[in-house]
């Protein structure tokens, strides 16, 4: 069987969500997967950007990584998302990907995706949980199978057990507070192995 073609899509202000995809796909090629990692579109203003430090490092970080589009949403088996929380839901930017890729929903290429997602907050409390599934209300209307990590594995645990994926909190400082690397790597590992019985289911 063919390698499982895993996207990570994530947006980014101040680099914890970046870092996650990172390790997801550091996970996920370990698990065997064929990896892209995108970035969704930034639609803020440059001189909302250029007045805050820590978004202008990270849009100067990750100027090299490609934009997402559909096409990569097309060629992918599997789909990780990763974006932090606002207001408790999944900021605009990956808002506004998701709601432009009606042309490949209405011809059923969103149909059977495998898809978990990643997010992160200033607080435990923050609306982390009601993100992640903001995310997946989208991805039941594309219908994707949903892949969560539940209580799968020991490392959730340590990483504030949120079954819904992998969450993290971010201090003032910038720094995450609780230690999800292996937390997230698992996760990918996880939507892999989902990805690869459903390809086989497929053939």
């Amino acid at each position: 069987m063919e390698k499982v073609k895993l996207a990570v899509v994530f947006y980014s202000m101040g680099g914890t969500n970046y870092q996650l995809a990172k390790w997801a796909e550091e996970g996920a090629k370990e698990a065997g997967a064929e990896v892209r990692v995108v970035k969704v579109q930034e639609l803020a203003p440059d001189s909302v950007i250029e007045g805050n430090e820590g978004w202008k490092n990270t849009v100067e970080a990750t100027k090299d990584v490609p934009v997402a589009t559909g096409e990569d949403i097309e060629w992918a088996d599997a789909i990780i998302f990763s974006a932090p929380t606002r207001f408790g839901n999944m900021p605009s930017q990956m808002k506004q990907f998701l709601d432009t890729q009606g042309g490949l929903w209405a011809t059923g290429k969103t149909v059977n995706k495998v898809v978990s997602a990643m997010t992160s907050a200033q607080n435990p409390h923050g609306g982390q949980e009601a993100t992640l599934l903001s995310l997946y209300t989208s991805m039941m209307h594309w219908g994707a199978i949903i892949a969560t990590p539940g209580y799968t594995d020991p490392v959730l645990f340590a990483a504030g057990g949120n079954p819904y994926g992998t969450s993290v909190t971010v201090g003032q400082d910038g720094k995450m507070i609780e230690d999800v690397q292996a937390a997230v790597k698992h996760q990918a590992k996880r939507t892999v192995t989902v990805a690869e019985w459903v390809k086989k289911g497929n053939q």
